[in-house]
Parts: C-alpha cells; sequence; structure tokens
C-alpha cells in the first residue's frame, strides 16, 4: 500500500479515538454530575461545577412560614418533604 494512505489512516483514527475519549470526559465530568445534582432538587453552578443544596431562610432566621400552604410549597421548591401533619384530636 502507499505510505501516504497508511499514515492517513493512522490520523483518522487517531481522532477518531481523542473524539471518543472527550465525549467520555463530557459525559462523566460535567454532564452526568450535573443530572444526579438537578435530579437531587438541587442547586447546580455551571461555572464551578458545585451541587449547592437549597436553604430555607427559616432554617436560618429562626422564623418559620405561617402560611401552611406556602411552606409546604417551599419545602417542595428545595426538594423536602413536608413535615407530617399533626393528628386530629377525637
Amino acid at each position: 500500500m502507499n505510505r501516504t494512505i497508511d499514515r492517513l489512516k493512522l490520523i483518522f483514527l487517531a481522532a477518531f479515538a481523542l473524539a471518543n475519549v472527550v465525549v467520555v470526559v463530557w459525559e462523566f465530568g460535567w454532564a452526568l454530575p450535573e443530572r444526579n445534582c438537578l435530579e437531587a432538587h438541587k442547586w447546580w453552578d455551571p461555572y464551578a461545577r458545585v451541587c449547592a443544596t437549597p436553604v430555607l431562610t427559616s432554617d436560618i432566621t429562626g422564623r418559620m412560614i405561617t402560611d401552611e400552604k406556602a411552606r409546604a410549597e417551599a419545602l417542595k421548591a428545595i426538594g423536602r418533604a413536608p413535615p407530617p401533619a399533626p393528628p386530629a384530636k377525637p
């Protein structure tokens, strides 16, 4: 065979292998951590690639949300289950 064809074959195989490595690094280094973070109802920062846990302001200040519907919506928004309702007294 011609040496040029052999050389081109190796160049294309190397480019294909490099493209596959880039795709694998992208998937496991960037896409998969972001997907796992978003599925866990956390905040993903794409610039620092950090998965942060959202915190309610009431957790920091100690003031509770008095409206039960608003509290349930706030807890749902950050991925926490609302506390169970107290049992009704007979």
